[in-house]
């Protein structure tokens, strides 16, 4: 006998990169995890009417709007799911929720803290669920990590670093803003690298190695001039195309970042390592299914970096997968957050990172961002 599954109806705004990974997870969950709700992909949204058709009929949308007021308005909508440029999250998630609608919403939060705390106290006011999708917390390997600094086993940490390596923005023919290269755009976007990459790094550090509480930052545009796609006019570029920072955490350890995208050579190079009184840990997104592990206290014949392939069913997620041995990719992270927010709300509780924790990653890249305006070490509020 099939089971019985409460419907949730997910209306969807945005088709690009991000809806497809989101589609793909609503798709996916109920035949891999046991939650009560079953995501029903009721309605998706875009200005484009041709575009967003061909997108809710691959992807199996029983409707389309092009007015994402509308989809809002909509009673048979539940849950709103935005993936569109950053400059639209804030009037979106707040209308979305005086509506009375469970939120996901695409990173970073918003475009700046101040938009942020407008969203947070609109979520909370009106008592609604919801969740940002920072994804990279639900990989097996980072959860595995999260689980042994919280055992222990590290002891004190004193160093976390973290990096994220891109190349595609190089060229310097690339044009900036449209539905394409929106993120090369400040008025989109927000910030560079600091809001599109580094808020990931970010959210993992603050997850995994609490608050930071201090920064200082240098950032550099190298091509400072592009073609404006919407105008045909060359104009300035406002984004940060490269960022690093220092940084001070709560816990007494010294932290290091970096994000670019002129990184020749590299895609999507994430990494971190976490340095403590006892043990090390380094995780590279290329290799997403191992976690290195250093632990001193082994016996000296045997000390040395150990490489955990992550994939048995006792590690985080896999024993809703496959047998041990066989690892699982990048698309099964949102499947996971996906599974997080139907369990929790099945236990009337909030799924991490809701828009309160993420308002936290914006307040760290606000300081960032202020930091090297000013040259000067920051205070994270």
């Amino acid at each position: 006998m099939a089971r019985q599954l409460t419907p949730v109806n997910v209306g969807m705004i945005g088709y690009g990169f991000m809806g497809r990974a989101h589609s793909n997870a609503y798709h996916k969950v109920n035949h891999f995890f046991d939650v009560k709700f079953r995501p029903v992909l009721k309605a998706a949204c875009a200005r484009s009417q041709d575009k967003i058709r061909a997108f809710a009929d691959r992807w199996g949308y029983e409707s389309v709007e092009t007015d994402w007021r509308r989809l809002i308005e909509r009673k048979d909508i539940d849950v709103v799911d935005i993936c569109v440029p950053n400059n639209l999250h804030a009037e979106i998630a707040i209308a979305a929720a005086q509506a009375g609608k469970m939120i996901l919403c695409e990173k970073p939060l918003a475009m700046n803290t101040a938009e942020g705390q407008k969203m947070v106290e609109a979520v909370e006011k009106a008592g609604v669920a919801n969740m940002v999708w920072y994804n990279y917390r639900r990989v097996p390997a980072v959860t595995l990590a999260k689980q042994l600094i919280d055992e222990g086993r590290l002891g004190r940490i004193f160093h976390y670093r973290a990096k994220f390596l891109q190349d595609w923005t190089i060229n310097p023919d690339l044009p900036q803003g449209g539905t394409a290269l929106w993120r090369l755009d400040l008025h989109a976007a927000g910030s560079g690298v600091t809001g599109d990459l580094l808020a990931h790094c970010i959210d993992t550090a603050l997850w995994l190695n609490g608050p930071i509480q201090q920064v200082c930052a240098m950032t550099e545009t190298f091509v400072k001039e592009r073609k404006h796609t919407l105008t045909g006019r060359l104009e300035p570029v406002g984004i940060d195309d490269a960022c690093a920072f220092l940084a001070r955490c709560a816990n007494g350890s010294l932290a290091t970042f970096e994000s670019t995208r002129y990184a020749r050579g590299h895609k999507a190079l994430y990494t971190f390592e976490i340095n403590g009184e006892h043990a090390s840990l380094f995780w590279d997104l290329h290799d997403q299914h191992r976690l290195q592990y250093f632990d001193h206290r082994d016996q000296s014949i045997v000390r040395g970096w150990r490489n955990i392939h992550v994939s048995d069913s006792e590690h985080p997620y896999h024993k809703h997968w496959w047998v041990p041995g066989l690892q699982i990719g990048y698309e099964h992270t949102f499947v996971h957050q996906v599974a997080d927010f139907l369990s929790a709300l099945e236990k009337g509780e909030q799924a991490e990172p809701t828009f309160r924790t993420a308002l936290e990653t914006q307040k760290v890249c606000d300081a960032v961002l202020e930091s090297a305006r000013t040259g000067k070490w920051v205070a994270v509020p």
